[in-house]
């Protein structure tokens, strides 16, 4: 062969732009520059290793592998390429082997591989047990396996024992002038990286001697002298006492319970043990220009204001008022114990097993999804710190809260690797992090929160996210959060909604009894009583009749304090600019009389909520629609009876008419039968006997009274002013057309806004805005 040269920068450059994660100047001398085939090497083979087993049966077994003049066999400590920088690892080849496996397009393909044992360096160990008196070159061998192609092989490299290691190198030192710089290390334990124990030192000499039998007695070792996986403490349980409220078990027991307050909150951030960031790097192009990666964005810290202490003793009112607020973290999370439970016990089972999956959590608003995945990751956070649980990372992505859907590539990047990249960019080192083989990678979360805002016109971002967690070396966990149960079904692809599995777990409305104790438990802390237990009832019956959201009936008993702290400042107010009393001859004239619940000041009652309903719905939209004519309610009661009837949003001024008549026919309202379904001209004679007073006489050719000859009219009268009022408030859309009965009409506004403005007027009852 001809002399092996060394490659240029322009060379290396366009072999790390190409795809290449790693450069290879470590293993050039052994590879070379040329990549050929692989090829397996059998016992038959004339390079076959002496005392290797002989054929059997006429059957061939494998024993190496040869890429040109390269080779390595069964027992081999072997070099394997990192996914970025000039990082290798280093295993043992445990067998030899041809099957599918994933390319780098997540597809399965047939091609060589090698079972891989794995060495473990003391930076994959952490927690509160790692041992401290680990040596510069030192490696740990572990019993993980893992399948790996053999073009992922990158050069040999040696292990041996801390003794041997000295008598080869006295200065302890290997010097980078050797080939053997970099591929020489020393290993004294075997350990288990997840859990942070170690096995007793041995002489690696002794224990190994290039038999895949001693492979076999290594990982007995390894699994027998070290703690297999973290065992959780049980957790404390919950139950109710007699007055309703939850009462924490002294004893414990097995069941997991919602965690308390007692660990700081935070958001798309990696656990406790966060990876090492890797300082970017630099590349030469062929054009001489340098790729840089982007640093994270430094933020001068704002200085920090101390409060005074008569700040911090609040009123009554104000503490309320900061406990109701739905952005206020509670103590615990009641209501939903067991939708914690089956959250936590899903994401537990992922983590420890280091498999990937997908969850799709779907409720109304306000029902407490976010929240409670959000407490699940905290408590998990609290086991990892605790060395109960193995290490992973977590990023929450709102679709509220990116511009572009595909921004989510880049947040997940930068919680995973740190780095700040293009949207692009980060797509493809996603796909490379996903489909490399990699017994190193930590589990990520993904909180995946208003799931329907990030669906895009080919709903790539979604197959994407629900395709990674299939893939064997992922590790990834996506929690789908979505207001609607058949968000999949309705909106996404079938080859989408495949991949979302059917782990689905969906979080039902809150009742009036649940809500009870949601409001009870946030002004268990106020110390004075200021809002009344019926007061409480009333709310939370109003809203669960509606929607069940708890935020609106924290917002509604918020605002209820509000309105009873302006009453207290008030009465406060009046009782100080009143006049002093004179003295009464009769006595019994001082004494005030007792105030009723109505008169008391300062106490939310039910007269209270009931205000503060009537400006949570009373909304400048809803105060025009409730002023409109009885025509123009009409029109919009038909209207939306069209569009829940057939679907469509658009509706010609004909089918609303005759919707209208139809509603109209069956409505009993008096007001709507006598001014909207009557001719508005009556003959005079008819007006004389319809006087008051008058006596109903039968016609002369037998005919019945006057009253009943009156026949509805043909047509719903005022739907046409109607239109054109709705038309120019911006209610409704209506087309222009020639005919007055064929112009398209379409909704302008919310159709539950118009429902919730309409449902409590007295004048629109029967008109469908209670369906």
């Amino acid at each position: 062969m001809p002399p092996k040269r060394k490659r240029t920068n322009i060379e290396k450059a366009r072999h790390y732009l190409s795809g290449g994660s790693v450069l290879r100047e470590d293993s050039d001398d052994e590879l070379g520059l040329e990549d050929h085939p692989w090829d397996f090497i059998y016992s038959s083979d004339d390079k076959a290793l002496a005392g290797t087993p002989a054929v059997e049966n006429g059957s061939k077994n494998i024993i190496g592998a040869r890429m040109g003049d390269f080779e390595c066999y069964i027992g081999d400590t072997v070099l394997l390429k990192a996914p970025a920088g000039n990082e290798a690892w280093v295993a043992i080849i445990y067998d030899l082997s041809e099957g599918e496996l994933e390319d780098d397009d997540g597809e399965m393909v047939l091609q060589k591989k090698a079972t891989m044992m794995w060495f473990s360096s003391e930076k994959e160990i952490r927690g509160k047990s790692k041992r401290t008196d680990y040596l510069p070159n030192e490696l740990y061998i572990t019993a993980n396996f893992d399948e790996n192609p053999l073009t992922t092989i990158n050069g040999k490299a040696k292990v041996m024992s801390e003794k041997e290691f000295v008598a080869q190198y006295p200065s302890g030192k290997v010097s980078k002038n050797s080939k053997d710089y970099g591929k020489v290390f020393v290993c004294r334990r075997g350990a288990n990286i997840k859990t942070a124990t170690y096995t007793e030192e041995f002489i690696w000499e002794d224990v190994f001697k290039s038999r895949k039998e001693d492979l076999d007695t290594i990982s007995d070792l390894v699994e027998r002298q070290t703690v297999k996986t973290r065992r959780r403490k049980p957790t404390k349980k919950r139950e109710e006492n007699e007055y309703g409220l939850e009462d924490i078990d002294e004893e414990g027991g097995d069941d997991p319970a919602t965690p308390r307050k007692r660990r700081k909150v935070t958001s798309a951030t990696p656990t406790p043990s966060k990876a090492k960031q890797r300082t970017p790097r630099k590349f030469t192009t062929p054009t001489h220009k340098r790729i840089v990666t982007k640093k994270p964005l430094e933020f001068t810290p704002l200085g920090t204001r101390m409060l005074s202490p008569s700040q911090l003793n609040a009123s009554p009112y104000q503490l309320a008022r900061s406990t109701l607020h739905v952005s206020a973290v509670p103590h615990a999370l009641p209501c939903r114990e067991e939708e914690f439970d089956t959250v936590q016990s899903h994401l537990e089972v992922a983590i420890t097993a280091g498999t990937g999956a997908c969850i799709y959590i779907s409720g109304t608003p306000g029902t407490g999804k976010t929240a409670t995945v959000r407490e699940v990751v905290a408590s998990l956070q609290t086991a990892v710190a605790d060395e109960q649980l193995d290490d992973f990372y977590f990023v929450e992505i709102n679709g509220m809260k990116v511009t572009d859907p595909h921004q989510s590539y880049s947040l997940l990047w930068e919680a995973l690797k740190g780095d700040r990249v293009s949207s692009a960019h980060a797509l493809e080192l996603l796909e490379r992090e996903f489909t490399t083989p990699s017994p190193r990678r930590v589990p990520c979360v993904v909180l995946m929160d208003e799931l329907d805002q990030l669906v895009t016109r080919n709903q790539g971002v979604m197959y994407n996210f629900f395709n990674w967690p299939q893939l064997r070396h992922s590790r990834l966990i996506v929690l789908a959060v979505a207001n609607t149960m058949d968000l999949p079904e309705r909106t996404l692809s079938n080859k989408i909604s495949s991949r979302l599995g059917l782990t689905r777990i969906t979080f039902p409305g809150y009742t009036h009894t649940q809500l009870m104790a949601i409001i009870q438990s946030r002004l268990e802390g106020v110390g004075q009583v200021i809002v009344e237990p019926d007061a409480v009832q009333f709310a939370s019956r109003k809203v669960a009749a509606v929607s069940g959201d708890a935020r609106r009936a924290l917002d509604i008993c918020r605002r209820a304090v509000e309105i009873a702290e302006q009453e207290s400042v008030e009465a406060e107010k009046e009782k100080e600019n009143a006049a002093p009393d004179t003295p009464s001859k009769t006595p019994a004239r001082q004494k005030p009389l007792p105030l009723g619940p109505a008169q008391k000041k300062g106490i939310v009652n039910i007269a209270t909520i009931r205000r503060a309903i009537t400006e949570a719905t009373s909304t400048p939209m809803a105060a025009y629609l409730r002023s409109l004519p009885l025509a123009s309610k009409l029109f919009l009661g038909a209207l939306l009876a069209r569009l829940r009837r057939t679907g469509i949003t658009e509706s010609t001024l004909a089918d609303i008419s005759n919707e209208a008549r139809r509603m109209g026919a069956m409505s009993q309202s008096k007001p709507l039968e006598q001014y909207l379904l009557t001719p508005d001209a009556t003959p005079p004679q008819r007006a004389e006997e319809d006087a008051p007073g008058a006596v109903q006489t039968p016609s002369k050719r037998g005919r019945p009274a006057l009253k009943k000859e009156i026949e509805k009219a043909a047509r719903v009268m005022g739907l046409g002013g109607a239109a054109v009022e709705l038309a120019e408030a911006g209610i409704i859309g209506v087309e222009s057309r020639h005919g007055d009965r064929v112009g398209r009409v379409r909704l302008g506004v919310g159709e539950e806004e118009v429902r919730n403005a309409l449902r409590e007027d007295e004048e629109s009852r029967g008109l469908g805005f209670n369906a």
